[in-house]
């Protein structure tokens, strides 16, 4: 991590970030097709922001615990299917999720139809996981339980073990 996405100070003169429907880092991770619009650059790394479409029967990673970042979910279309510990949610458009550091959770779009979500995450800490899962489909690897876990580990996110 570099000394300036350390920083959670304000930008002496910050711009105003505009993202365009057809803008913004598109990552594709399989079944799901993630379009970043705010890396964490324009806000001091204290927020980033995505919209991912999930295909139909899209199982989502395993279940997992951030340490060090808030991720929240806002269902745009379809249902997207949220596990926090055993307790399933079933999220229908304009549902919002809020997952505090620590809570184990996973989701998936079990439906015949496909979901939109958008995503936030504080601070930016996550996206670069993203990206790094796309590197390892680029590379030829293909995207393991094993990988993702290894992945996921470098971002202070570990998978909810004891859980059935």
């Amino acid at each position: 991590m570099t000394e300036e996405a350390k920083t959670s100070e304000p930008q002496a003169d910050p711009a105003v970030s505009v993202v365009g429907p057809n803008d913004g880092e598109t990552i594709v991770l399989g079944t799901t097709r993630m379009r970043v619009l705010e890396d964490g650059s324009h806000t001091g790394h204290r927020l980033a922001i995505a919209e991912s479409v999930l295909a139909p029967h899209t199982q989502g990673p395993p279940q997992h615990r951030h340490a060090r970042h808030d991720e929240g979910f806002y269902v745009l279309s379809g249902t997207v299917r949220f596990t926090v510990g055993e307790e399933d949610y079933d999220a229908t458009a304009g549902t919002l999720v809020m997952v505090p550091p620590g809570t184990p959770h996973t989701f998936a779009n079990l439906t015949d139809q496909p979901a939109v979500m958008l995503s936030t995450f504080t601070p930016d800490l996550y996206v670069q996981y993203f990206r790094d899962l796309q590197a390892v489909l680029v590379g030829g690897r293909p995207l393991t339980p094993q990988a993702n876990i290894d992945t996921m580990s470098r971002y202070a996110t570990h998978p909810a073990t004891g859980l059935t």
